[in-house]
């Protein structure tokens, strides 16, 4: 169930789930209306077809509209028998209850059908199908018609009641970063601590079961070394306190991380109520395996270390973070900040790593700031593409998102975007 959502998260695989159960299902249940009732006629099926695909397989585009759905298919059937009437009257002397379809009947209906969805805005491609479709149901033109009304009106309802309480919130339902306790690990390394905690308790603090577990790592040899200080002086007040003479090694070292760890605690908790939690743990022959290990003892979902380079490149400890089976956010701050206004989050395509990477950019942006949303095209072609996708991912959120598509390589548009400083009006950058 849990690979299924996350392949649910990528919006378009959600979409192809939808038309591969909804749509057929839907044509079945006006099938079975069509078996016991006259007004729905079988005739309804190519234009219904094709419109329920088009609401459910694109509910974002200018034709998933309940309302240009149930009045284009209705007023393209109306034209069509008008069409039909008027040239059986006035033109042809084959009357319109003979199964043979004419051409100016056709021309007319078309060209009524265009006419009035212009006029209502209801601009519909099956529409033309159902216009089409009316010239040849004999006599039963008026039944046809309102067949295409009451399936159309059925289909519509549905496809309201889908997109209402699934797809537009599908971000409550299918996302995890938005559904996970959110119980995150932070190890605590030499690399800026203090906004690092902060970071992850922001992060943390967007739930109600949110909380940090601040985790500090003791190397074997720190131990023996200590050990061995109390072996050759107890009294020595670097490793054995006034009041505690008959502490062990361990019990010291623990102390004095708890110590470090309760100054982060209080630092997180003067800027957001979140919980915290302290782990101590011995580190492994890796630093990052004893983080990962650490992640699944105390059931955490999510790891935000510090990033950490060794020569330009990630060390084997990020490294190794980031092949395990736990989420990881590797955070480097550039000027020590704690309070972010202007959020750019790039992505390279739609999935959980993108819609994770949205979600926590609400949680750190103030009630100030202002999220952007960005992804690089190397080719113009693209670029229509790349807009659906970033509307996609925002669409879900309930805060606005501005998107952007950047016609240059993604290492040109950071360069560009860390040269601009902040402007006078709104410290925006």
């Amino acid at each position: 169930m849990r690979a299924l959502r996350r392949w649910l998260e990528n919006t378009q695989n959600l979409l192809h789930l939808s038309v591969l159960v909804i749509v057929p299902l839907l044509i079945a249940l006006v099938t079975w209306l069509s078996n016991i009732s006259p007004i729905v006629s079988f005739l309804v099926y190519p234009p219904l077809a094709s419109g329920t695909y088009t609401l459910f397989a694109d509910p974002g585009s200018r034709y998933a509209d309940p309302r240009r759905f149930v009045g284009g298919m209705t007023a393209g059937a109306l034209s069509g028998w008008v069409a039909l009437e008027l040239t059986a009257q006035f033109w042809y002397t084959v009357p319109p209850a003979q199964f043979q379809v004419h051409a100016g009947a056709a021309a007319l209906g078309i060209f009524l059908t265009s006419l009035v969805t212009w006029m209502f805005e209801i601009e519909l491609p099956t529409a033309y199908s159902s216009a089409l479709l009316v010239l040849v149901t004999g006599s039963a033109q008026l039944r046809y018609v309102a067949g295409v009304t009451v399936a159309s009106v059925l289909i519509a309802g549905t496809f309201i009641i889908w997109r209402r309480h699934l797809y537009r919130e599908r971000a409550r339902y299918l996302f995890q970063s938005t559904n996970g306790d959110d119980q995150i690990l932070v190890p605590v390394r030499d690399t800026q601590p203090t906004t690092l905690a902060l970071f992850a308790g922001r992060i943390a603090a967007a739930h109600d079961a949110g909380k940090v577990v601040l985790m500090d790592t003791v190397e074997p040899a720190t131990i023996e070394q200590v050990e061995a200080n109390l072996a050759t002086d107890p009294a020595d007040e670097s490793t054995s306190p006034g009041d505690r003479p008959d502490a062990s090694a361990e019990e010291l070292i623990t102390e004095q991380s708890l110590e470090r760890l309760e100054q982060l605690q209080s630092s997180i908790t003067a800027v957001v109520d979140v919980p915290c939690e302290f782990v101590v743990a011995v580190a492994s022959d890796s630093a990052g395996e004893t983080v990962l290990q650490t992640a699944s003892d105390e059931n955490c979902d999510l790891v935000v270390a510090p990033y950490e380079t060794d020569e330009g490149e990630p060390t084997s400890f990020v490294r190794h973070l980031l092949s395990g089976s736990v989420d990881v956010i590797t955070f480097r701050s550039g000027n020590g900040t704690t309070d972010w206004q202007e959020i750019l989050v790039m992505v390279r395509s739609a999935g959980p790593v993108a819609n994770t990477m949205l979600d926590f950019a609400q949680r750190l942006c103030n009630a100030r700031g202002a999220i952007s949303l960005c992804t690089c095209i190397s080719t113009r072609g693209r670029h229509r593409r790349a807009e659906i996708t970033l509307e996609t991912l925002a669409e879900p959120f309930a805060d606005p998102i501005e998107t952007r598509v950047a016609h240059e390589p993604v290492e040109e548009f950071r360069a560009v975007r860390r040269e601009l400083r902040p402007r006078d009006h709104g410290g925006q950058y």
